[in-house]
């Protein structure tokens, strides 16, 4: 009995992780992935791939894989206040500050305003969020009813999209000029938010596997695991899908200049015909609903254990709701222009840890991963703003500079260097139960 009990709670647990970080971004970047890449779309949707449900994966993993168990264990080696400065940074990205409201915004400009043209931005916002406070008010249910009532509907009209376009498409992929592919994917990868907040996402999901009845460590890690794998499965042919229908018009006139919402609402108008935008208009309420119900709970949880109780888990997601549905009246446009630059320095400190914190266990000197990230995040930061600088051009002269990765030599030969050094213990950021039940 325990062993079905697991089975299907590691099931549950997926299929909710799947819909919490299918979102917005997801709906949004693949077509257009496809569309930029024509004939190297398989090539860019690696890089994709990599960048969003390869880190993301590594990151959900990285928080029971590590030493403690826990968060800290993942972003403690570069600091106790800098780790606590740097998970504030990435709450607020994939909470109130961007995701969050891109989940209001697209879903308004993909369907809503297509289907009710009189329906204002700020009073369907209202609607939104006023549901996404309802089912997230009570923090033990929210993966159960991602994973048992919401998934399910976002599956089945996102497989039929794809299946349609697979056996009908609307043209074929051509090679473009100028395109590169790598380093398209990597860097619509980073627009998803998925690695970003997988770390974050774990400690939802070990609160509702906790409460399933399992708390031993061993079981935790197990499930997180299993659930892991069914949500990685699912982003990948999900994403392989969109980026195979963006790459199908990119030899039609028509298709080349339109927005990334532009671009998704054609090739499903053409696809299912009239009822093309009531299909893409399911799509897009479920998959951001589910969102925005998931990194609202993320967020209330991290505030919570941050403030160690001082400020409750209502308190703090009524903020978020309240903050997040101010934003999103700025229109999606605004808001991933806003997201960009931000994400592109922050990612590369983040992968670096994550990679270091599943080689935890065999890397026992912090030192090594702490040089290395701050060495990703200085030359990421210097590359994100070098467009404006002409002083700081010599970083597209790096190695991987091209694919977007110019941090990586310099955050090996940092990392490195910090094995030369005295390891420091730099725990004590940010815990969940699991290393007590262990």
């Amino acid at each position: 009995m325990n062993k079905r009990k697991r089975i299907a709670t590691t099931i549950c647990v997926g299929l909710a992780l799947f819909a919490t970080q299918f979102g917005a971004g997801n709906l949004i970047f693949p077509p257009t992935l496809g569309r930029d890449t024509g004939s190297g779309w398989l090539i860019g949707f690696l890089g994709f791939f990599i960048m969003d449900v390869g880190l993301a994966a590594m990151a959900v993993y990285s928080v029971v894989a590590n030493r403690e168990g826990t968060i800290d264990g993942v972003v403690g080696k570069i600091g106790r206040v800098p780790g606590k400065i740097m998970l504030t940074a990435i709450i607020l990205c994939i909470g109130p500050a961007v995701a969050i409201p891109r989940t209001a915004a697209t879903t308004y400009e993909m369907g809503i305003r297509l289907i009710i043209p009189g329906l204002p931005q700020w009073l369907f916002g209202l609607i939104f969020f006023s549901v996404v406070l309802v089912l997230v008010i009570r923090p033990a249910k929210v993966v159960d009813i991602i994973g048992r009532y919401l998934t399910p509907v976002l599956l089945a009209v996102m497989v039929l999209l794809i299946l349609i376009g697979v056996a009908s498409p609307l043209g074929s992929s051509v090679p473009i000029e100028n395109a590169v592919p790598m380093h398209d994917g990597i860097l619509n990868g980073y627009q998803t938010l998925d690695g970003m907040g997988g770390a974050l996402m774990t400690l939802m999901l070990i609160a509702a596997i906790q409460g399933h009845g399992f708390s031993k460590h061993k079981d935790i890690k197990g499930i997180v695991a299993g659930a892991d794998i069914i949500s990685a499965t699912l982003l990948a042919l999900v994403y392989g899908g969109l980026t195979y229908l963006g790459a199908t018009v990119s030899g039609i006139g028509s298709f080349a200049g339109l927005d990334q919402a532009s671009l998704l609402i054609t090739i499903t108008s053409g696809l299912l015909g009239k009822y093309g935008v009531i299909a893409l208009t399911i799509i897009v309420l479920m998959a951001c609903l589910t969102t925005a119900v998931g990194l609202t709970s993320v967020a209330g949880n991290f505030f919570e254990e941050l403030t160690k109780g001082k400020i409750k888990y209502t308190q703090v997601v009524v903020a978020i709701i309240v903050i997040s549905y101010a934003m999103s009246n700025f229109g999606l446009s605004t808001i991933i222009s806003i997201a960009a630059p931000i994400l592109s320095a922050l990612y590369p400190p983040l992968i670096v840890l994550v990679v270091m914190a599943l080689l935890d266990r065999r890397i026992l000197n912090d030192r090594i991963a702490c040089f290395g990230a701050y060495a990703a995040f200085i030359v990421s930061l210097l590359d994100t703003v070098s467009s404006a600088i002409p002083q700081l051009q010599f970083i597209s002269s790096l190695p991987f500079s091209e694919y977007g990765l110019a941090w990586v030599i310099p955050a090996v030969v940092c990392g490195l260097i910090g094995v030369f050094f005295k390891p420091k213990s730099t725990s004590g950021i940010l815990t969940t139960n699991m290393d007590k039940a262990a």
